[in-house]
């Protein structure tokens, strides 16, 4: 025998081989898109052909790019302590974005209660996958899925870097929701958050995503639609300078008129103003909503035993305009000022009149102004989001 025959023969056996291994991954694949649309012990209607009109009409939403960058020259640093600045001066207003159309109901009409739940579910998606501060991801699926089926594969992929990664899926009665057990979804869509308070999403991030992504479409028998890194760059350090720019904390500090303060004395008269202590140490005003308006630092480590200055501090972004957190903070302030004999003072040890704190009053409503043009208002989801 030749070696070209001892050739041909080799070929034509890998030849071979490849044809049975692919014809056996096919049917792999079937299997498992049937097991997956029928693993269940009972019939469930929800799962057969043609019961969801109203979701199989529904389109993935197309992607409204944000824009947060100004005008040549029109930025300026957010500033408290002097005159202020225009940060965005020419902002969009973006209309509040959905994620799928709701489908036509006769109970519109008759303002029934499944309504406000069908509202409800739609809001917490949209709250979880944003148009506006995340990269969409859709994923195409085989075959309507189970919440429960496929939960466990999504917990796989929460973070990428400090970005969080979050999954809707449109449900068989056409809203948008949070992906829950019980749940049946003829679509899904995926969404990274663009940019957080210390970076943007950067190309290393991306890259594992689109990695990990891939294997969890594998897995739940899914095509995503992997949008150019390049334009998802663009657009993460686009909103990361928007969130930079806006990353304002504002201080007011109460210093002693005379010997420094002794913690336990300190600390009873905190408590009678009513601040809570945190596990971590910090103290802070509690809103009656299970958050905070402001904290307070005493500028000391815990094993001291007095300190001459405390500081109250407000994280402006993360506080909505209505709860008046800077007027609060300035009332507690001048309550301990009488509790404990201080004086309120900036930064730099300068006593701080009524007058100049009205000013800095009317700049934090300038501020709260800026954001809101954005369509990222002070103290929203979008906003705890970026500035968490």
């Amino acid at each position: 025998m030749t070696d070209l025959q001892i050739t041909l023969f080799g070929a034509g056996g890998v030849f071979i081989v490849g044809v049975f291994s692919y014809n056996k991954w096919q049917e792999y694949k079937a299997k498992k898109s049937v097991e997956r649309a029928f693993s269940t012990d009972h019939d469930d209607v929800l799962m057969r052909e043609g019961e969801a009109p109203a979701a199989q009409a529904q389109e993935p939403v197309l992607r409204q790019e944000p824009r947060f960058d100004a005008a040549p020259n029109a930025k300026a640093e957010p500033s408290f302590g002097a005159s202020p600045a225009a940060v965005v001066t020419d902002a969009p207003v973006h209309a509040e974005p959905s994620l799928g159309d709701t489908p036509a109901d006769p109970l519109l009409a008759t303002g029934a209660e499944p309504v406000q739940e069908v509202s409800t579910a739609s809001e917490q998606a949209t709250s979880l996958v944003d148009p506006l501060i995340d990269c969409l991801l859709p994923l195409s699926l085989e075959a309507p899925v189970r919440g429960e089926k496929i939960l466990p594969v999504l917990q796989t992929l929460r973070l990428v870097g400090n970005k969080p990664v979050h999954f809707i899926g449109l449900h068989v009665n056409g809203d948008w929701e949070p992906i829950t057990h019980g749940g049946v979804y003829t679509k899904m869509q995926g969404g990274v958050q663009l940019a957080s308070r210390s970076t943007a999403l950067n190309e290393l991030e991306y890259s594992e995503l689109v990695t990990r992504l891939r294997g969890v479409a594998d897995e739940i028998g899914a095509e995503p639609e992997v949008p150019d890194m390049m334009e998802v760059m663009a657009e993460a350090r686009n909103l990361h300078r928007f969130v930079a720019g806006h990353d304002a904390q504002l201080g007011v500090n109460l210093h002693t008129n005379g010997a420094p303060w002794a913690m336990s004395t300190l600390l009873f008269a905190l408590e009678k103003q009513g601040f809570d202590v945190r596990p971590d140490g910090r103290f802070v005003m509690p809103d009656g909503d299970g958050s905070y308006l402001f904290s307070l630092s005493t500028n000391v480590t815990l094993a001291e035993e007095t300190t001459p200055r405390l500081t109250l501090l407000l994280d402006v972004p993360c506080v909505a305009p209505a709860r008046d957190a800077f007027g609060a903070m300035v009332a507690c302030a001048k309550a301990l000022v009488g509790r404990l004999d201080a004086t309120i003072v900036d930064d730099y040890n300068q006593a701080l009149s009524d007058a100049a704190l009205a000013e800095i009053a009317g700049q934090v409503q300038e501020f709260y102004q800026e954001m809101e043009a954005a369509d990222i208002a002070a103290g929203s989801t979008r906003a705890l989001r970026l500035f968490s």
